[in-house]
Parts: C-alpha cells; sequence; structure tokens
C-alpha cells in the first residue's frame, strides 16, 4: 500500500510540474523589480520567455526584434504596459498578443510596421493607448480601431499615409473620433504627391466626392460580370449560325451546279 502511495504522490507530482505555468523569474537580459521587467537595449531578436508572471509593465525598448510570433506574451496575466519602440518590427503575428486582456498601454512607435490586421488586436479588450507612431503605414483599415472597446488615446503620427480614396473610410473613423486622435498636426498625406504634407485632418466630405462620383454601385458590378460570359456565348452561336449559313449555301450552289451540267449535256 506504501509503494502504491508513493507512485501515486510521484505521478501527481510530474503532472503539476508538466502543466503549471513556468516559474516567476527574471531573464538574463533584463532587470526586474517590483512587477517592473525592463530588457532595454540588450539587443534582443525576440520577446525573452519565461517572464515573470506578476510582470505588469514590460519595457523592451530599443532591441532588434522583428517579429512578435504566436504566443509571445503568454503566462503574463496582469500586465498593464508594454513597451516596444525602437525595434526592427515589421510583423505582428495574429496569435501574438493572445493572452494580453488587461492590457492597457501599448507602445509600438519607431518600428517597420506596414500593415496591421484586426485579428491580432482582438485579444487587448482592455487597451486605453495605442501608439503606432514613426512606422510605415500608409493605410489602416478602421475595424483594427473597431477591436479597441477601451481606447481613448491613438498616436498614428509620422506615417506615410496613402491619401487616395482608399483612406476614405479611416478619415471617416478620424472624423468621429477626433477626442482620440493625438498629436493630429502630424497626420500628413505623403502621396499622392500633390498632396504631400497635407494634413489629413483637414479633409472634408466634400474632398472625396470624386471618389462618389467615379465609383460603381453594386450593380454595375453586376453588369459587367454578365455581359463578359453573355458576349462569348452570343459570339459562338453567332459564329455556328453563320458557319450553317455559309456551308448550306455552298451545299446548295454546288448542286445547281451539277443539275445544269447534266441538262447541258443531254
Amino acid at each position: 500500500m506504501g509503494n502504491w502511495r508513493d507512485s501515486g504522490t510521484l505521478i501527481g507530482t510530474f503532472l503539476f510540474l508538466l502543466y503549471s505555468p513556468p516559474l516567476s523569474a527574471c531573464p538574463a537580459a533584463c532587470a526586474c523589480s517590483a512587477g517592473e521587467v525592463d530588457c532595454t537595449k540588450h539587443e534582443l531578436h525576440e520577446v525573452p520567455q519565461n517572464l515573470p508572471a506578476n510582470t505588469s509593465t514590460l519595457w523592451l525598448d530599443y532591441n532588434f526584434i522583428t517579429t512578435l510570433r504566436p504566443g509571445s506574451f503568454l503566462f503574463l496575466p496582469v500586465l498593464l504596459r508594454l513597451s516596444l519602440p525602437h525595434n526592427h518590427l515589421e510583423m505582428i503575428h495574429s496569435k501574438a498578443l493572445v493572452g494580453l486582456g488587461t492590457l492597457q498601454e501599448l507602445d509600438l512607435s519607431n518600428n517597420y510596421l506596414t500593415v496591421l490586421t484586426s485579428e491580432a488586436f482582438l485579444p487587448l479588450t482592455s487597451l486605453v493607448t495605442l501608439n503606432l507612431g514613426s512606422n510605415r503605414l500608409g493605410e489602416l483599415e478602421p475595424r483594427v480601431l473597431h477591436t479597441l472597446p477601451q481606447l481613448q488615446a491613438l498616436f498614428l503620427n509620422s506615417n506615410p499615409w496613402v491619401c487616395t480614396c482608399s483612406i476614405q473610410p479611416l478619415w471617416h473613423w478620424f472624423s468621429h473620433n477626433r477626442e482620440k486622435m493625438k498629436e493630429k498636426s502630424l497626420l500628413l498625406c505623403t502621396s499622392p504627391e500633390q498632396l504631400n504634407k497635407y494634413p489629413i485632418m483637414a479633409f472634408r466630405n466634400e474632398s472625396f466626392r470624386q471618389c462618389w462620383e467615379n465609383s460603381l454601385f453594386v450593380q454595375d458590378y453586376a453588369f459587367f460580370l454578365l455581359i463578359g460570359p453573355f458576349s462569348f456565348l452570343a459570339s459562338i452561336f453567332l459564329c455556328i449560325f453563320m458557319g450553317s449559313v455559309t456551308v448550306a449555301c455552298h451545299n446548295k450552289e454546288s448542286h445547281s451546279w451539277r443539275r445544269f451540267s447534266v441538262c447541258k449535256w443531254h
């Protein structure tokens, strides 16, 4: 009986160690104190793992992180502030921010981000401040911002915004959320050339009138989609009909010529 109990205890201990969260240890490249982890300027190429579970503030400034991989911030249930400026960040995986439901501040400024997806920001249900300034964003889908219900401060300054018709949905979000926009004076167009350094917030509804006049409605697209196959089928039937007529006429002429030749012979 004693041996069975000892075996059960060993198995239970093994399972606990297997499924328990990582121990609260400070990575060698970081300094940890009272819930704050500072990993600034340590030439890191990825987010350190096995961070203390009580981390509330994580500084990763001035490193060489290019990608936020899936599960980069798991086991950080009380993280409130995440700082990642001045890295080489180019991509945020759709599952990279999973587990950050308590996060309130996210600084991604001064990086190389060109595209952001709404899926990546879905876990950030408590985010209040988002800094995307000084990246390489030419456009941004408003649904990325719609996934942030608690957002109160947004920084998008110093990005190379492309001010064509495609920016109208984002401008529409700006115009209805002016109180959330910070450093609005630095929100400038880069292209097309004639709008270089033009303030996006200076646009009005009339600025996009040309987009409305040149746009096609759904029924227009449906018409073009249908007219192509219809024209193709019509051309096939026309070719068949003209071919049949030509063959029939040719046969008739051949028959008439034979009759004429027979009569002349007799």
